[in-house]
Formats: structure tokens, sequence, C-alpha cells
């Protein structure tokens, strides 16, 4: 199946590919989110770029250690989706597929190992508005629908 896409590819535009793991961090009634706020400003879903052959559970579980000091266990998959986007941050074009995951549990075992991150639980509905890439919006869309199931 082919993934969703958010962003314009265009023709002309080289683009450093940038495959990424995210998971929905959630709290116990479901009605927060856990986002993580770079030092650009934006607000991502927990994870990041895959390094090496890493599994996509690997790749999880390594950026939430970086990401949020957590122990995760890594639940289902809810979809692929990807965009296609200029950082202002990085001054580079990327194309960035992504796989999603609903985070089963997760436990804070230490500080994060980036210090340079800001965390913040927000509403699910604050956490639509705010996201910024439209793959991140479109996987919690995705588990709002599972979560009515």
């Amino acid at each position: 199946m082919k993934p969703y896409t958010f962003g314009e590819r265009q023709a002309d535009v080289d683009y450093q590919l940038r495959i990424g793991v995210y998971g929905i961090v959630y709290d116990s009634e479901k009605d927060k989110l856990l986002l993580v706020s770079p030092p650009n400003g934006s607000y991502l879903l927990p994870g990041g770029e895959k390094e090496n052959q890493e599994t996509d559970e690997e790749t999880l579980q390594r950026e939430s250690l970086e990401e949020l000091g957590y122990q995760i266990e890594v639940g289902p998959h809810l979809g692929d989706a990807e965009d296609y986007f200029y950082s202002t941050h990085r001054k580079q074009y990327y194309h960035n597929p992504a796989y999603f995951y609903v985070i089963k549990k997760w436990e804070a075992v230490s500080e994060p190992l980036e210090d340079f991150n800001e965390l913040e639980w927000m509403t699910v509905t604050e956490a639509l508005k705010k996201l910024k890439r439209g793959s991140h919006q479109w996987a919690v869309e995705q588990w709002l629908k599972n979560q009515k199931k």
C-alpha cells in the first residue's frame, strides 16, 4: 500500500532521504499526547531517523531514551506516511518516509539523553493543531480512529 504523502515533491529539487520512525505516547486517560519540541520550536511525535540497520522497534526504543528518557514497549503499527519539506533550520530539502506506531507501555528510567528538546503533554486537539508535519497529524488521526473501534 502506497504511503500517504504530505507536501509537494518538486521535480528540480535534490531531496535528502531521511527515514523516520515515530510513536504515539498517550496518558492513562488517552486524552493527552506527549510531543517533542526541538530547538527550532516545532512540535513532533517522539521518534526520529533510523540508523544503520535498525528495525523500527530498535529505532523507537533508542529515540525514546534519547528524547524522553523512557523505556518503551512498541505496540501496533498505525501506518506509513511521507513528507516532502524544506528545513529552514538545516537549509536542506528532505524526503521523510515515516513509520508510525502506538507505544503500548512507557516508563521514565532516566533524564533524556538529549537535553536540548522540550517535552510537552497536550490535549489531542491541541497536538493536532501544533504538530508541524502532515504525516504526524495523520498518524494521530489514525490513532483516534482506532480508539473509537
